[in-house]
């Protein structure tokens, strides 16, 4: 057991999502993320902006990898400050995945939704601060430039 709270997530930023259009045979859930990217996009706008997915918190309240355990998934927005070093803003959807407490009351799980959010701004800024957001950026670009080599569809970023 490493940490208290374990937090990942797959990063896109909304600057490198080129095209707006759902491919037809688009699975629901890829559409559904596709709808909350549009909307972000819309909201935010493309600078300083990721779509964060794919993700994870898991808090740990005993030392116990199985016991006191209450595990969310979540999707959503992190925005930048000006400098693009600091998460600003933090617009996520969280939802209860599971949990080993015997039971939360509807009081503590959203609390805890919350403290999802405070931790995923921490985590981003520590995300940015190791240099994964710029690694991530770096390799989104070079995706996009393989593309306009071989006329290549990608993998729908």
């Amino acid at each position: 057991m490493n940490s208290p709270v374990d937090i990942a997530f797959d990063c896109l930023p909304l600057r490198a999502v080129g095209r707006l259009d759902v491919p037809l045979d688009a699975s629901p859930a890829y559409q559904s993320r596709f709808e909350k990217l549009k909307t972000a996009l819309e909201t935010y706008g493309p600078q300083r902006v990721y779509f964060l997915y794919n993700a994870h918190c898991i808090f740990r309240f005993a030392n116990s990898e199985i016991d006191g355990m209450v595990r969310f998934s979540f999707e959503g927005v992190v925005r930048t400050d000006a400098s693009d070093s600091l998460a600003d803003r933090v617009d996520l959807d969280v939802q209860l995945s599971s949990e080993t407490c015997g039971g939360l009351p509807a009081e503590v799980q959203a609390w805890l939704e919350q403290r999802v959010r405070q931790a995923v701004a921490v985590e981003f800024g520590r995300f940015i601060a190791a240099g994964r957001l710029a690694d991530r950026t770096r390799e989104i670009g070079q995706l996009e430039q393989l593309s306009d080599f071989d006329d290549f569809a990608g993998m729908h970023l």
